[in-house]
């Protein structure tokens, strides 16, 4: 395991014999170079693309799980709805996306300014129609077509952000992006407190609200979006030209944002054809499941335990809050001790010990306790899983491809989630709460596995045992993650 961005990132020429490609080589000083203070350029590169994209995500995080708060204000029952057929409407949201592959490779093809922003408008718009309609048909329609349009928003923006940060920079900051996921919730119950007060205005139900109001943010959102996402570096607006050389250079010499790489299905061949990346898929399976049923079904598990809907709406606020602490917590730590897979075991195995005070308690306050472990465990695992792949894929198609068959394999996960916390199972939810407990159990298997698979091929480049790949490689031509200078995160 690596240690520091040059181990990390190459080996001398002097070891290996061969020539290195140029972002491989080591980092200029950049303040002496270009006069760019680097901590105040990385500062800078945050402060300008960080809080526009997490807000995006914090809007689809919203727009897919308020559904959970319009529930226990009465959607089912003006939809003339079963419990069951709720959960379907569910289940159709996560099989619309599972469409990221095809995402992401419409934005290689176009630009984040064009596509990200174009997105949520879309969402923006079926997110404030499911306020407004009228039967089960409809709600089923609505969450389908919205699973289309917010498929393409996360891979889209981790493929994105690994275009402007180095590898070891990115895992911080996808985390703290995925951290607006828990933002979300508690803000969700917040709102959803407030606006189910307008119950009666304009003839409409509390719960069309929730949908209407938190949809138009959205669209409004969307227009400004237009105008303050970037593209890339070599275009952004807000640089000055030494530091667009600067972000050059400190790309250029530690991983292939800067390779100038024309799309190619090769390049999606090679990530569908890697095991590697199928466990990256498999360690967010395993995590997607407990993800999105605690945020579907977190108000209905409190609600069940004795609570009335309104302080359900409330008291489902702490466990994403203390979720959203951890998160970022859990994220430095990983951070700075420079590894992934413990952090993202230790997280998951906290969320397992949440999940068994759900299934053993009988009184409602320690099942609460219960919901508040699960939620502390599974956002700041899923962070670090959703990183992984974009600090360890090389090659820029190929790294695309990967992020989205991640999401999409994942959210299968979901999709059996959706149908697992029936009506008639509460307020123990023994089925749904046991899938989760087996899904964090498996999280364990893969991650651990992956992780020894990780350590075991940086340990064979290590003694060059994977050199033979060179042979017949002209100067600085690069393999991705297959050439034998490339050490993985683990």
């Amino acid at each position: 395991m690596a240690t520091n961005e040059k181990d990390t990132v190459y080996q001398d020429s002097k070891e290996t014999g061969d020539a290195i490609p140029s972002f491989l080589e080591p980092n200029e000083d950049i303040e002496l170079v270009y006069g760019v203070n680097e901590k105040a350029l990385v500062r800078k590169l945050d402060f300008k693309l960080l809080p526009p994209l997490t807000l995006l995500y914090l809007l689809s995080f919203l727009d897919r799980s308020n559904v959970a708060n319009a529930r226990i204000e009465g959607l089912v029952k003006d939809l003339h709805m079963t419990g069951n057929e709720y959960l379907t409407g569910l289940t159709l949201y996560f099989i619309a996306e599972l469409r990221q592959v095809p995402c992401n490779i419409v934005l290689k093809l176009t630009s984040p300014r064009q596509w990200l922003p174009t997105l949520t408008l879309a969402w923006g718009i079926v997110a404030t129609l499911l306020g407004v309609t009228q039967n089960k048909a409809g709600f089923y329609a609505a969450r389908f077509v919205l699973g289309v349009t917010e498929s393409g928003l996360f891979p889209g923006v981790v493929f994105y952000l690994s275009m402007w940060y180095k590898r070891e920079e990115q895992h911080y900051r996808i985390s703290l992006f995925f951290s607006a996921a828990s933002l979300a919730g508690a803000f969700g119950g917040i709102l959803a407190y407030g606006i189910a007060k307008m119950k009666g205005v304009g003839g409409l139900n509390g719960w069309r609200w929730i949908f209407i109001l938190e949809g138009i943010v959205t669209v409004l959102v969307s227009l400004v979006a237009y105008f303050f996402i970037s593209n890339y570096p070599s275009t952004a607006k807000f640089l000055s030209d030494k530091e667009r050389s600067a972000i050059h250079s400190r790309l250029v010499s530690n991983n292939d944002a800067t390779r100038n790489e024309a799309f190619t299905w090769r390049n999606v061949r090679r990530a569908l054809s890697d095991p590697k990346v199928w466990l990256y898929g498999l360690g967010f399976h395993t995590l997607s499941l407990p993800l999105y049923t605690l945020s579907l079904f977190l108000p209905t598990i409190i609600r069940e335990l004795g609570y009335s809907a309104a302080q359900a709406q409330l008291l489902s606020v702490p466990p994403y809050a203390v979720a959203f602490v951890l998160t970022l917590s859990v994220a430095v730590a990983s951070e700075k001790f420079k590894i992934r897979a413990p952090f993202i075991m230790g997280s998951a195995s906290l969320a397992i010990i949440g999940y068994i005070i759900l299934l053993s308690a009988r009184k409602a306050g320690v099942s609460y306790v219960g919901t508040i472990f699960a939620a502390a465990g599974i956002y700041p695992a899923t962070a670090i899983v959703l990183s992984w792949p974009a600090n360890n894929v090389s090659g820029q198609t190929k790294r695309a491809t990967a992020n989205a068959m991640q999401i999409s394999i994942g959210n299968l996960g979901a999709v059996l989630g959706t149908q697992l916390y029936r009506s008639t199972d509460g307020p123990r939810f023994f089925v749904g709460h046991g899938f989760a407990l087996g899904y964090l159990c498996m999280n364990l298997l893969v991650v651990g596995s992956l992780w020894a698979i990780l350590r075991a091929e940086n340990a064979r480049r290590d003694r060059g045992e994977a050199d033979a790949r060179l042979a017949g490689i002209s100067e600085g031509e690069w393999l991705g993650d297959e050439d034998p200078r490339w050490r993985f995160q683990t």
